[in-house]
């Protein structure tokens, strides 16, 4: 092929390329450096990264009085007092609070087949995009199931570990977390759902399985609900999750 059928061709190739992915690819160049306007892009991306993180959780503005009413939200807080806490020592964000702890034993049933929280985790904004319509979806879906399903909470401050805390205070069969993902420059709305079988203290990410990057260019909301079923369903058949859940899976099918 000539270099004047690559050129002609070029727009209709950058045109698919783009279309396959988020990333800035094919953005152009003045000399060694991005065009003013991809320079522009970057820095309000990397802003409303920033902004993601540093945002703290306020449930009226993230989901909404109604919301809050229907569902029967309400906050508990991980050991962290502060979103500096939060950063600095991750450790913190992975157990509750003494006070949260009593709160949920309060306001909570134990042993539900699936118990749901919501963490602010590292993006308050993808929390605030994609848990209005997802976790009606999810809490919907699990009762058509035949599922128990325990009152959804929110934790300020939260890491994916505290779903070990989950299960040893409310002990559900599947606990499943909502979570907002480290932002990057590609979107700051991407949503995270951590699971895990029966959890408790001791268990590490290989005990968990994940579905991530829940957002409007990743995996949809209707997607996101179905995998998290079917692996909540997959799960309870196994008794186990993680790692271990395919060895288990692959044995029963057997």
């Amino acid at each position: 092929m000539s270099s004047r059928d690559i050129t002609s061709e070029w727009p209709e190739l950058e045109r698919k390329v783009r279309a396959r992915t988020p990333a800035r690819v094919l953005e152009g160049r003045v000399g060694g450096c991005y065009r003013t306007s991809t320079q522009l892009d970057l820095r309000e991306a990397h802003a409303a990264a920033r902004d993601a993180v540093r945002t703290s959780l306020d449930m009226e503005r993230q989901f909404g009085q109604g919301m809050i009413q229907q569902w029967g939200l309400f906050e508990v807080s991980s050991q962290a007092r502060t979103k500096d806490d939060y950063l600095l020592q991750p450790n913190l964000g992975r157990t509750f609070s003494e006070p949260s702890r009593d709160e949920l034993r309060k306001r909570c049933s134990i042993g539900n087949d699936i118990q749901v929280a919501i963490g602010d985790g590292l993006s308050v904004t993808a929390v605030s995009a994609q848990v209005p319509r997802l976790l009606p979806a999810l809490c919907n879906g699990a009762t058509a199931l035949g599922w128990t399903v325990g009152q959804t909470f929110v934790i300020r401050h939260c890491r994916v570990g505290i779903l070990n805390h989950v299960g040893e205070i409310l002990m559900p069969i599947i606990a499943v977390l909502l979570i907002g993902e480290r932002p990057g420059l590609a979107t700051p709305e991407s949503l995270s759902a951590y699971l895990a079988y029966r959890p408790r203290f001791g268990q590490t990410d290989a005990d968990r399985n994940l579905v991530s990057n829940i957002h409007a260019r990743g995996t949809g909301i209707a997607d996101a609900v179905d995998r998290i079923l079917n692996l909540a369903t997959q799960m309870m058949k196994a008794r186990c999750s993680g790692v271990q859940l395919a060895v288990e899976t692959a044995r029963l099918e057997e």
